[in-house]
């Protein structure tokens, strides 16, 4: 069993989106822990953000080149109905601009670009990222309501064949994993909205810690090896 987890770890860290999930655990965690000892530690709070911070930029210079996977996403999986095709193009374009204004985002922060160029590339990037997941969101919705409609059809049908139990099963399987799509959709959406539009909620360091970590986690699920 712990050759197994092991096992398992290993490949997940071999994938970018694994070691993309790491890194923003440890980011938001530290946002969470500099939050906690700014008042008392002060020293070892600014130790902290330090950590919050290179966490943040290497992660946007890991996911150089990321936008790309839109337009895969848009070939492999066009959707099955013009709605669901519709939805696609809408959430792919918003996550396509979202990471490609991160690179900009990236180097005006470390300053290759001219440093004043970093919010208004964050605000075009979180506003991309934005509109993208509320489509990720509707379109997750649309397909866990379809599900729980074909699991009811089967379950009334009162069919005990094999087959019948591996599409309840699979239906199921599917069901958990675009919840937690979901709940990393809508965790990443306030962080958005922390950027688009600054209020005393969203740009709160628990609000922001708690969502960053709900979608790390979220994500460290779906991604984790089966």
């Amino acid at each position: 069993m712990k050759n197994d987890t092991v096992d398992k770890l290993v490949i997940f860290l071999a994938k970018r989106d694994g070691i993309d999930k790491l890194v923003k655990t440890f980011q938001y965690v530290s946002k969470l822990v500099h939050w906690h000892t700014e008042a008392t530690h002060p020293d070892i709070a600014n130790r902290i953000k330090q950590w919050e911070v290179a966490s943040g930029l290497s992660r946007k210079a890991f996911r150089t080149g990321r936008f790309l996977t839109g337009f895969n996403a848009l070939r492999r999986s066009p959707g099955s109905t013009p709605t669901f095709k519709f939805l696609a193009v809408l959430a792919n374009a918003g996550e396509m601009v979202y990471f490609f204004f991160d690179h900009f985002l990236w180097l005006s922060r470390i300053g290759t670009l001219d440093p004043n160029l970093a919010r208004k590339m964050s605000f075009i990037s979180a506003f991309g990222e934005s509109f993208g997941y509320i489509f990720f969101i509707i379109s997750d919705f649309i397909i866990i309501r379809e599900g729980l409609e074909a699991e009811k059809k089967l379950v009334t049908s009162k069919e005990e064949s094999k087959d019948a139990k591996e599409s309840i099963r699979k239906i199921k399987a599917d069901r958990v994993m675009r919840l937690m799509a979901v709940a990393a959709n809508v965790a990443d959406l306030v962080i958005g909205v922390a950027d688009i539009e600054p209020n005393p909620f969203c740009n709160h360091a628990v609000t922001l810690g708690i969502s960053g970590l709900v979608s790390a986690w979220a994500g460290w699920y779906r991604n984790w090896p089966s």
